[in-house]
């Protein structure tokens, strides 16, 4: 169950960082509010997984999760420039990520 709720953190984790493009600088109070929410959330679910997933591979995990559903979001909803650098950065994220998950201890 750890995983899964390292899932949803990481995800949450995504909706609160594309929310937060949106805040204008948090002046904007109701997408403020959602983003805080989500940013709690995300917490939530990582504080329930690190019960009894290792620590420092959970919150590689949680970051690289983040990182790279972010990274997807403004490429594909925000016009961000892809290059074969990019990917390829983006894929060692995703590498680190595998092998975290792979080579942890649960």
């Amino acid at each position: 169950m750890s995983w899964w709720y390292l899932l949803l953190a990481g995800l949450f984790e995504v909706v609160w960082a594309a929310a937060l493009k949106y805040t204008d600088g948090f002046t904007k109070p109701l997408i403020t509010a959602f983003t805080v929410a989500a940013m709690v959330v995300s917490v939530v679910f990582l504080a329930l997984a690190v019960r009894t997933l290792p620590l420092g591979t959970a919150y590689a995990i949680w970051t690289g999760i983040g990182a790279v559903g972010t990274v997807i979001f403004g490429i594909v909803a925000l016009g961000e420039p892809v290059g074969v650098a990019r990917i390829a950065c983006v894929a060692m994220i995703v590498a680190g990520v595998i092998g975290l998950k792979l080579t942890a201890a649960e």
